[in-house]
């Protein structure tokens, strides 16, 4: 077979028109908002991108189908399944009609950015925005759908550029955003002409990101409409898992080898037995290539760990060995056990890195690891790394760096927190963003950012009183605090962060799917009330809240209406908790749930 090819804007037709459509069994979406945005870039810099694979269909499919998602269900005739290239499509399809709920997607343009907060992305790169609602049931950030604001920031929104004919659509969106450039009454002609040019600059960017888009090639490779059903499969199955390139860490051993004569698994292995828990964090080979990389001033991510110097990298090995042992310490320290309850991995190499400065012991260990901590705390419930994490990893690394060291800047004066963007550039997340984060297992970092406070409290299980800690994390499982089976009976989302709690298997079974009022009272009764809002409290579970109950005798209307509202309240204060034990975390202080309840 040889591959085709074909312009995006005729897989966008296909998928509109419905003639190309997804066998069931495919899995449903997968990718993350990091790798929508790598995808963005790729097309936008006319890169080129993996082949796909379709079968034709003549008269009757071979495969039950289903639409890619949010595109039209139409009944047009089906011409294609697609087997292989089905999490491209539908991510381009979405963010070309921008209609993810909790993110909108943006191309960044430099020369547009007049807002001072984003001068380090990078031109032409992909930008995404976490979305939340309020209770008033407005979207936030409301900058994000405001074509003044956005351009402001340099922002070109992503449904501007769908290869469709919205001449109309693009024309509104430039007329509203380059409104608040436009002169005033009087100005003189110089003026007006440099109005009217940057409009047009305006224009002429979205038209030349459009031409990219439609005429982007997207080959593909095609099994005739002849194909046997198993065969099809089995090529599916093979293009799907047979695939194992190079990784970045193997290409970086032969280099090793090379120009040290040393093995570099070797050395990997000894840091393993040396310092076993800085694995628990994320793969061993990621977190040596990232500080590595800090350590010799370059971004921590695979453009560093391919500019670094090979050479000083093995000879400052015991320097990033000590550092990635010191901040699996500190981590565990601050409640956190391991990778599946890492909130951000971005923090591994910066605080790593960081502790090649910081003293064994003394008042200045003390003092460092107090902005460490304000470091961590920020990192976890701020949108710092939601994008460009090496980026912004670096440029925090340097600020940090130059205080815990006492370097002073250009202009004579020490570096201050006010030099640290996390700290000058960034605010912690509200009660009601809160109120919408996923499921705390999945990999959002506030959604385990939620779960890392209550493990910074130690997390008593509810049955037993056993304290959360490394030894017995593992043993926990993600429960819902308000029974999924309830809610799902009335219509409401359980999996947000807020609902989750980590709690032994056998007390998640005992539990089921009681309402939260009846499985309260059946732990009062073979224990005391205090006892159970000390282990309740240790999760920053509002108890009161949490107790509202008494479903059983209610139509199914009273109780949906019933539980939605004692849900809202529930995840309110529950978020409010949150906030206060982060703002006390962030300034250094210890936690004692009691003084949370009390304070």
């Amino acid at each position: 077979m040889e591959a085709r090819n074909r312009k995006l804007s005729e897989w966008y037709g296909k998928v509109q028109q419905a003639e190309i459509k997804l066998p069931r069994f495919q899995r449903f979406e997968a990718w993350d908002r990091w790798r929508i945005c790598s995808l963005i870039e790729t097309v936008i810099r006319n890169l080129p991108l993996g082949i796909t694979l379709i079968l034709e269909v003549s008269d009757k499919e071979k495969f039950i189908s289903r639409h890619l998602v949010t595109a039209p269900e139409t009944n047009g005739r089906v011409l294609e399944h697609l087997l292989d290239g089905q999490q491209r499509l539908t991510a381009l399809w979405r963010v070309f009609h921008n209609n993810y709920e909790w993110e909108t997607y943006y191309v960044y343009v430099k020369e547009f950015d007049q807002f001072d907060s984003d001068t380090d992305l990078e031109d032409m790169s992909a930008y995404w925005r976490g979305r939340y609602y309020k209770k008033n049931g407005e979207r936030y950030p409301i900058w994000c759908d405001d074509p003044a604001q956005t351009l402001h920031r340099g922002f070109i929104p992503l449904q501007l550029l769908r290869p469709e004919d919205i001449q109309g659509e693009i024309d509104d969106w430039i007329k509203d955003a380059v409104s608040q450039y436009e002169p005033k009454e009087g100005s003189g002609m110089e003026e007006l002409k440099n109005f009217f040019n940057f409009r047009q600059r305006v224009s002429d960017k979205i038209k030349d990101l459009r031409a990219v888009v439609a005429n982007y090639n997207l080959p593909y490779l095609s099994l005739p409409s002849t194909t046997d059903k198993s065969v099809a499969l089995n090529v599916f199955i093979n293009m799907n898992t047979n695939s194992k390139p190079l990784s970045q860490y193997d290409i970086v051993v032969a280099e090793v080898e090379n120009v040290m004569g040393k093995s570099l698994h070797d050395l990997e292995e000894e840091l393993q037995i040396a310092h076993p828990e800085v694995a628990r964090y994320a793969p061993l080979s990621d977190q040596i290539l990232n500080t590595s990389s800090l350590l010799q001033g370059y971004l921590p991510n695979q453009r560093g760990a391919w500019d670094m110097d090979k050479r000083v990298m093995v000879e400052q090995w015991e320097k990033m060995a000590t550092g990635l042992n010191r901040m699996a310490a500190f981590l565990k320290s601050e409640g956190i056990y391991d990778e599946q309850r890492l909130p951000t991995n971005a923090v591994l190499a910066v605080i790593a890195a960081l502790y090649a400065d910081i003293p064994l012991s003394g008042d200045k260990r003390g003092r460092d690891e107090l902005l460490l901590k304000k470091y961590l705390w920020y990192a976890f419930f701020t949108d710092r790394y939601e994008n460009s994490a090496a980026t912004h990893a670096f440029a925090d690394f340097k600020a940090l760096g130059g205080i815990i060291r006492g370097d002073k800047k250009p202009d004579g004066k020490k570096f201050t927190e006010a030099d640290v963007p996390i700290f000058s550039e960034y605010s912690i997340v509200e009660a009601e963003e809160l109120m919408t984060v996923e499921w705390s297992k999945r990999a959002t970092i506030r959604g385990r950012a939620v779960l890392a406070v209550a493990s910074r409290l130690g997390a008593l299980d509810f049955s037993t009183g056993e304290r959360l800690d490394l030894n017995n994390i593992n043993q926990r499982q993600y429960h819902h605090v308000f029974p999924d089976a309830l809610l799902k009976e009335a219509g409401i989302n359980s999996f947000l962060a807020l609902n989750c709690a980590l709690i032994s298997d056998k007390t998640n079974i005992s539990i089921g799917r009681k309402d939260p009022l009846k499985y309260l009272k059946d732990r009062y009764e073979w224990t005391t009330e205090a006892i159970v809002q000390e282990r309740l409290q240790s999760h920053l579970i509002p108890i009161q809240e949490l107790a509202n109950g008494g479903y059983a005798d209610m139509s199914e209307k009273e109780k949906a209406e019933k539980m939605k509202k004692d849900f809202d309240l529930f995840l309110r204060k529950r978020a409010e908790l949150i906030i206060k034990a982060l703002k006390l975390l962030v300034d250094g202080h210890q936690l004692s749930a009691r003084d949370l309840y009390e304070g």
